[in-house]
């Protein structure tokens, strides 16, 4: 990749010199999963995580107050994090429901 960023680009249209200053400035962030195992090539996880908001929303056609759709984003927040790291769901929840307010 450095190759080909490497490679000037004179006699192109003008939109394409401020795209590839971009490229050279930002190359460290281009391809974060080649670099880092942890990170995902595509964004499924985002698009998994708000897909039972949608669900929600679909059927019972909206959130009755912000207060509910704040709840249950909350909620939705512990749940999607107890799972991605593997714990306990029922004791997480245990636990958040003591927590004062």
């Amino acid at each position: 990749m450095d190759d080909l960023l490497a490679f000037q680009v004179e006699n192109q249209p003008k939109k394409i010199k401020p795209f590839h200053n971009r490229l050279v400035k930002y190359r460290t962030y281009i391809f974060p999963f080649l670099y880092y195992e942890e990170v995902s090539p595509d964004n499924n996880g985002s698009e998994r995580a708000i897909r039972n908001a949608k669900v929600k929303m679909k059927i019972s056609g909206m959130f009755i107050t912000l207060g509910s759709a704040m709840g249950f984003a909350v909620l939705r927040s512990v749940i999607d994090t107890s799972i991605k790291n593997k714990a306990n769901i029922l004791h997480i929840l245990r636990l958040t429901a003591k927590l004062p307010t």
